[in-house]
């Protein structure tokens, strides 16, 4: 304070020389300190211009694709009212919105800021811009619904409330499809089999060795109803001699007796398990032991429908759905997996690529019963934690939802992740699950 002192009271003062000379020295002071506040004011702009810019490019990407004319138009509104007020002078032409690649939106804005002190020193105005980078396409989908249908569905309204959520699901996904075949789902019924449908009699990848032995007639009468039965026993050449003595006394043969397999066009259309470390993989189905076995449906189930965006159809066959026979997950699991992969046994599905995200929805009431080989639950549980391993290593994302009853960790395990786990306490909560589940998948994958 001295030097103030002296300027103002000294003999400096006294003749005026101080107070020039403390005039001139307080311009460059005060035109300092009012840059400092300038720019910290303008930066404070910028910041709110960045995030203005951000929201901008975050909204158009979600109505990508536009022409220059809607980006130009669609992008200064939106940015405007993300902006709120700042001190920087802004025209529609200073937002600038380019798209130089497909599937990339690159935003830049530059405005004046007005100081409110510097301006002492001559500083005017000076500019502040933001830039912001964002990237958009259409994240096609393919989901895959695995649904159990086994007669436990029939208790506590379960199948009722499935068969709702799984229509809100195909509504919220038929919406979030921005062009015909963006979204595409295909439907696993399942219970210790699956149903392919009697159309497929002729296909290549079906196995038909299981059948034929235990559908067909053996020339041996007896109630022999199966090809094992039947071979055991034997019957004379001469058909009227049911005895060896008689037949042989009689210029006959004893010989095995013959067993012939039933026409094809009598199989009912179901499959099970394939030969085990295939039943859990996706090999191609191209010699014995990786085809699927054709059997005899040994309840009512619904047919799997493959891959498709035909929604009326889809819907159709959720309501065809049916409770019935007891519960084998690996099979529903894997048939889920071979909707998604473009072979045999379903072609519906699309090769991988970076725009594509293939998902499982695994959904079951109870633990595992039943399959080809055994009614052990623990045997058959590690059955379905191989399929789930493998099918996460191959690259699929897999939801799990356990309905009321059920192995818990088994399912937990399965999800790819512990949040895409969900643990049904009443069949009502179907509804808001799958509800969520949808909403995932249309707002994460359809744009990003």
């Amino acid at each position: 304070m001295g030097i103030f002192r002296r300027f103002w009271s000294g003999r400096e003062g006294r003749n005026g020389n101080a107070a020039i000379l403390f005039g001139l020295a307080l311009v460059p002071i005060v035109g300092a300190t009012g840059a400092a506040v300038d720019y910290s004011m303008a930066n404070a702009n910028r910041t709110s211009m960045q995030k203005a810019l951000d929201s901008t490019a975050l909204a158009l990407a979600k109505l990508m694709p536009l022409t220059q004319t809607q980006l130009d138009t669609q992008g200064w509104q939106i940015f405007q009212a993300s902006l709120g007020n700042i001190s920087v002078t802004l025209q529609s032409s200073d937002l600038k919105i380019q798209t130089p690649a497909t599937g990339k939106l690159v935003l830049d804005v530059s405005g004046q800021y007005k100081p409110s002190i510097s301006g002492v020193i001559g500083i005017k105005e000076f500019p502040v811009g933001a830039h912001a980078e964002v990237t958009w396409g259409i994240k096609k989908l393919e989901v895959a619904l695995a649904l159990d249908n086994t007669g436990s569905m029939a208790s506590s309204n379960k199948m009722t409330e499935l068969k709702k959520a799984s229509h809100n699901l195909l509504n919220t996904l038929e919406k979030a499809a921005k062009n015909p075949g963006d979204v595409k789902i295909s439907i696993i019924p399942f219970h210790t089999q699956t149903k392919v449908g009697t159309s497929n009699v002729n296909a290549s990848w079906l196995r038909w060795d299981i059948w034929e032995s235990e559908n067909g007639s053996c020339n041996k009468s007896g109630g022999y109803n199966s090809q094992s039965s039947c071979t055991s026993q034997k019957v004379c050449t001469k058909p009227q001699y049911t005895s060896r003595s008689n037949c042989e006394d009689n210029g006959g043969n004893w010989v095995t007796a013959t067993w012939t397999p039933a026409n094809r066009n009598s199989w009912t259309g179901c499959v099970e398990d394939r030969d085990q470390n295939h039943d859990t993989l996706d090999t191609a189905p191209t010699s014995t032991t990786t085809r699927f076995p054709a059997v005899q449906c040994s309840y009512g189930l619904a047919e799997i429908m493959p891959l498709t965006y035909a929604w009326a159809n889809l819907h159709t066959r959720i309501d065809a759905m049916n409770p019935d026979g007891n519960t084998n997950v690996t099979i529903g699991l894997a048939w889920a997996w071979h909707s998604l992969t473009k072979q045999d046994p379903m072609a519906e599905a699309a090769d991988p690529a970076p725009d594509l995200s293939k998902y499982i929805i695994l959904l079951t009431d109870g633990d595992n019963t039943q399959n080809r080989w055994s009614n052990s639950s623990s045997a058959i549980n590690l059955r379905t934690a191989a399929a789930c391993a493998n099918a996460k290593a191959a690259g699929f994302r897999i939801y799990t939802i356990r309905v009321i009853n059920g192995n818990a960790d088994l399912l937990r395990n399965c999800a790819t992740d512990p949040s895409m786990y969900y643990d049904v306490d009443s069949a009502a909560e179907l509804e808001s699950v799958f509800n969520a589940i949808g909403g995932q998948l249309a707002s994460l994958h359809l744009s990003q």
